[in-house]
């Protein structure tokens, strides 16, 4: 069938309109427990995989629903404070294996991971029940170090570059993949605090309309900020090339006087991996649980757009020599290797580079010379300093485990509490001066879905 008379559209807002009114997230346990159901319940229609374990000796586990000729890997939780796509799985897996003409007009075979993380998923549970706000969900936080995150440990030679040290969750995905030599893959992440964007392997205009109608359709708006890193390519409005480990070493190579490979320890993404061995069609839908209508307002504002790049910069290294000199000050009195640890400890070495990177890039780069609109003021004046609340949670994380294991150094006490009085007063300024919106899971679920079905469809023809 020729593309130009496929209407990616067509039944995606009916399949949707059927998701749940999810009011929490389901822990690790809840989703095992789940797939283990609906393969007792359809013992003919669902297969569990038990296809490798994590780091921790759990579990991983794939559905394999369908016997269509199209092959299709989707997982959730490759960054495992972003578990939206645990819950779009969870959906996903059940309507397929409830509704053959969904399952057959799509096409696929379907592999299904709810969770690739679960080690590191298990440490965001505390505030997977809610309440959903920016200081609980901030305050339980947990998010690896670049070189433990499933996303970014499959192997790479490029220029100096040279990873190949595949943590075992990922080896369970490069397993996978080299069996089942994808069509369509779909890594599932999420955003925090922002508008919906995407992320697709290749320019299809045929399916730019269709996202930004998903969006809509769920009264939601489009990341209309800045991209997540300056060299990543944009096909639309909030729709972007997957970009992996070798356009992130051009990018330091240019901007900063350092080997990029003692800079970016890590490897690169799924999509580069998968691409060695056939051509599948990649997605990324990022949504947030947080939103302002100010990420999509393009009109312009009073402040030049280099200038609110620089500020945002000059915040966070502020923030980021603050939290240097009191990791210096404990550092000495650690005793237990934490995944919290790893992730400071990295923090405070990589981040320096970033934003010298950034820094060098907006100095130099012509297109940010002229006026800001309003969602890229917003986004580099308001939303960034959403993000620098991670760090200080992570090392409040940090030092709760290290007392917990005994430590009773006075220093440990006395940064605990500096550590908390500056992570309480920041979440405080941040909510009293953004009025922001709890985005429903439900919402959240149905643009990730949505977005697969398009997908799908696309690749099926």
């Amino acid at each position: 069938m020729a593309e130009d008379n496929i209407n990616p559209m067509k039944g995606v807002l009916d399949v949707i309109e059927d998701v749940p009114g999810y009011k929490a997230f389901f822990t690790v346990d809840e989703l095992k427990t789940s797939s283990k159901k609906l393969a007792r319940k359809y013992p003919d229609r669902v297969e569990v995989l038990n296809i490798g374990h994590s780091r921790r000796g759990d579990p991983i586990e794939a559905l394999k629903i369908g016997s269509g000729p199209k092959q299709a890997v989707l997982f959730a939780m490759p960054h495992p404070n972003e578990p939206i796509g645990s819950m779009t799985l969870e959906y996903l897996s059940s309507r397929l294996v409830e509704d053959d003409s969904l399952l057959q007009s799509l096409n696929h075979t379907w592999y299904l991971i709810k969770c690739i993380d679960p080690d590191g998923a298990r440490l965001n549970e505390g505030w997977f029940k809610g309440p959903f706000t920016v200081e609980n969900y901030t305050r339980h936080y947990y998010r690896p170090a670049s070189f433990q995150q499933i996303e970014w440990t499959f192997p790479i030679d490029y220029k100096t570059l040279h990873f190949n040290s595949p943590l075992p969750e990922t080896q369970t995905l490069m397993s996978l993949i080299r069996k089942v030599r994808p069509d369509f893959l779909y890594s599932i992440h999420n955003a925090g605090f922002g508008g919906a964007y995407f992320y697709i392997s290749e320019a299809t205009p045929s399916l730019y309309n269709s996202f930004h109608q998903l969006v809509d359709s769920q009264g939601l708006p489009l990341h209309l900020g800045e991209p997540e890193e300056p060299h990543i390519p944009k096909y639309a409005e909030a729709i972007f090339k997957i970009t992996g480990a070798q356009e992130q070493y051009d990018y330091l190579e240019k901007h900063t006087s350092e080997d990029p490979a003692n800079i970016f320890k890590a490897g690169t993404d799924s999509f580069a991996y998968t691409s060695r061995f056939c051509h599948p069609f990649g997605l990324v839908c990022e949504v947030p649980y947080f939103y302002h209508p100010a990420i999509e307002d393009n009109s312009v504002s009073d402040i030049p757009h280099r200038e609110a790049i620089l500020s945002s910069i000059e915040s966070e290294r502020e923030e980021l020599n603050f939290l240097k000199e009191q990791y210096n000050n404990v550092k000495e009195v650690l005793t237990v290797i934490s995944p919290f640890r790893e992730a400071i400890e990295e923090y405070v070495r990589f981040f320096e580079y970033h934003l010298s990177a950034e820094e060098n890039w907006a100095c130099t780069e012509l297109r940010v010379a002229e006026k800001a609109t309003v969602a890229e003021e917003f986004d580099n004046l308001r939303i960034r300093r959403f993000y620098q609340l991670f760090p200080l949670c992570l090392f409040i994380r940090l030092l709760e485990s290290e007392m917990e294991a005994g430590g009773k150094s006075s220093i440990l006490s006395s940064t605990y509490d500096t550590i908390s009085d500056a992570f309480t007063r920041q979440v405080q300024e941040f909510e009293n001066e953004v009025d922001y919106q709890v985005i429903p899971i439900q919402k959240l679920v149905r643009i990730q879905l949505g977005s697969a079905l398009i997908a799908a469809k696309h690749v099926s023809h």
